[in-house]
């Protein structure tokens, strides 16, 4: 049994199963593509950001 269902792991949902769970509460998100959303993964974060953290490992 869960105390809370979110719809969709962007910028909300993901923000909003972690306060949840910090507050003690069983939570379940339901995503149907990759967890983070469009912002997270294809929308927001420049391409040239994840590219100088890729170099960068590739590096190490």
């Amino acid at each position: 049994m869960y105390d809370l269902i979110i719809i969709g792991s962007g910028p909300g949902g993901y923000v909003s199963a972690i306060r949840a769970s910090q507050l003690g509460m069983q939570t379940l998100v339901i995503e149907k593509e990759n967890l983070g959303g469009t912002c997270l993964n294809w929308g927001c974060i420049p391409t040239k950001a994840l590219l100088k953290s890729a170099h960068l490992y590739q590096e190490i």
